[in-house]
């Protein structure tokens, strides 16, 4: 069975002010038209279809006209799940009765799992969609007092889903998560990508998912396997952050034999206008010829320079951002280039408490903060779903 596996859209994006919609429409239709050369058996859609819980209305036309497009016109079965981005409950209306048409979209998370079954010429293929859910949902609805974390939740879920998986059968899982190798917290590959929550409790052990011939994951916008080959995120299809400015976007071909083993190739999408860091003086940088891509520019002029975006735009007209890189000077007449570090919101409290007790707070104080900010991001989103 040959799948295409996709993940964060995020649909209606905003990069600095700009809507990414025509880019994401560009960027689709180079979707489409792989389609039609594949010829894919289902396509896989990893979480963060939109961007926010309450969409543009382009957004929502667009990815109503792809899925269409993919389901009505070329028959081929989509897989769907919501990320922490979607509104779970949006996505989860009508699911029941667009089944029928091969949209398979799972919104939110419920105690009566059952697989989406699709065959190929070896037998039945089993699909086990999982959304994104708070830990806290997920103790709700398994009535388990003992999840408290992310990869608590995570475990109880898969547990559930093995007391009825057909060992016998190809068993592929596709969610929206944090996993990492051993569970162990690692650095986000992307700035557009928030937290899940505070403290690294976010963080899913990839061993959780051996039981599965393929783990199909999204949130991470950045293309890697964790653990092993099998278990992959699939990126977004477009740059949506400084901080990705280096990746190489697309989506994965995952082949699935008989056995269950699978072959995994990425393809590459080409994006309408790139987004990149160019550096150097305004003068060096207004004698360049006339780009049109997205680009964040860093300016190494000792001195301030008037006007630069306006400037800049000359050049680069889709210009996102402009910062000159702020300089010293050491004891030794050399100049070094200072970058701001990202500060963690425990680093924020930590300096806060400090500044004004004048000492660092205790482990506990540390974890009623943690577990205060971790309230609150879940009332947030559940205010917006």
């Amino acid at each position: 069975m040959k799948l295409f596996h996709t993940a964060d859209w995020h649909l209606g994006k905003l990069v600095q002010g700009m809507y990414m919609t025509e880019d994401q429409h560009y960027i689709l239709q180079q979707f489409m038209q792989a389609i039609d050369k594949e010829k894919p058996d289902a396509i896989i859609v990893a979480g963060d279809l939109y961007d926010r819980s309450m969409p543009p209305v382009e957004a929502v036309n667009l990815l109503n006209d792809v899925l269409a497009e993919i389901v009505l016109e070329k028959k081929i079965p989509v897989l769907a799940v919501a990320g922490n981005h979607d509104s779970a409950g949006r996505l989860n209306f009508g699911s029941r009765v667009m089944r029928d048409s091969g949209l398979h979209i799972v919104g939110q998370f419920t105690k009566e799992h059952s697989p989406i079954v699709l065959t190929d010429e070896f037998g039945e293929v089993h699909f086990h969609l999982v959304p994104f859910a708070e830990p806290a949902s997920v103790r709700t609805m398994l009535e388990d007092d003992t999840i408290q974390t992310h990869q608590d939740a995570m475990q109880k879920i898969i547990a559930h889903i093995k007391q009825t998986m057909d060992t016998t059968k190809r068993n592929v899982f596709i969610g929206h998560a944090f996993v990492t190798k051993y569970g162990y917290e690692e650095e986000n590959t992307s700035d557009s990508e928030r937290p899940l929550s505070i403290g690294g409790s976010d963080c899913v052990d990839a061993a959780l998912f051996k039981h599965f011939n393929y783990t199909a994951l999204g949130h991470l916008h950045k293309a890697h396997f964790v653990l092993n080959e099998s278990i992959r995120y699939a990126g977004s299809p477009l740059k949506y952050s400084l901080s990705e400015h280096l990746h190489e976007k697309g989506f994965l071909i995952v082949e699935l034999d008989a056995s269950g083993n699978v072959d995994v190739t990425k393809q590459k999408l080409v994006p309408r206008r790139d987004l990149r860091v160019v550096e150097g003086s305004m003068d060096d940088l207004l004698k360049l010829p006339p780009c049109d891509d997205y680009v964040f520019v860093r300016l190494t002029d000792a001195t301030p320079v008037a006007s630069p975006m306006e400037r800049i735009r000359t050049v680069f007209p889709h210009a996102m951002h402009i910062e000159r890189k702020a300089s010293r000077m050491q004891e030794n007449h050399e100049i070094q280039a200072i970058e701001m570090e990202k500060v963690e919101d425990i680093d924020l409290f930590r300096g806060f408490y400090a500044d004004i007790l004048g000492e660092q707070p205790d482990s506990e104080t540390e974890r009623l903060f943690i577990e205060m900010l971790q309230e609150l991001l879940e009332e947030e989103r559940e205010a917006v779903r």
